[in-house]
């Protein structure tokens, strides 16, 4: 047995080295919108928009997968294909930069966010999903602008699916407004 221990202190050295790379790699820093960058699913340029922006990084890929609004980037995430090779993504604090023009300073990690739904402020493609750090800034949002908090965890393609269709609120009828 003996024998062995080197064998095992360089199999646990080895799979040490291995997580630390992964902590890495989920560590990835959120990356600048830049001018001619276009959204991943509907290729329009992203900072020609107002409202929170969302990016992905996959783990096929080393660069993030750029997103025009929140809402575009959880109807990526939400399908099959995607939700197993999810790193990490990243949010606007709407809570921390203006609406009109989210600074790139101001990501946050999408799962860690609250959201605002039913809100009357609009994003590229209509209504989006705003993004907040804490639900106390959440709900202050709430007041001026109407709308519901929900977790990271309540997002599924039927939410995502309502929301495209102008139904801002799950409780009331759609909004054709």
């Amino acid at each position: 047995m003996p024998a062995l221990l080197p064998v095992f202190t360089l199999i646990a050295l080895l799979l040490t080295g291995c997580n630390n790379a992964t902590d890495t790699a989920e560590a990835t820093p959120s990356q600048p919108i830049a001018d001619d960058d276009v959204c991943h699913v509907c290729g329009m340029l992203i900072a020609e928009f107002e409202g929170p922006k969302g990016q992905a990084f996959m783990e096929d890929r080393t660069d993030s997968r750029k997103f025009c609004s929140t809402l575009e980037m959880f109807v990526f995430l939400q399908q099959p294909e995607n939700q197993s090779q999810l790193r990490h993504a990243y949010v606007h604090d709407i809570g921390a930069t203006p609406w009109e023009a989210p600074r790139d300073d101001a990501f946050i990690l999408a799962e860690e966010a609250w959201y605002v739904i039913g809100h009357d402020r609009r994003g590229s493609m209509g209504h989006t999903l705003a993004s907040f750090s804490s639900r106390e800034v959440a709900t202050r949002f709430i007041e001026a602008h109407g709308g519901e908090v929900i977790a990271y965890d309540d997002i599924d393609l039927d939410l995502l699916g309502s929301l495209g269709r102008g139904e801002t609120n799950r409780h009331t009828a759609p909004d054709h407004g």
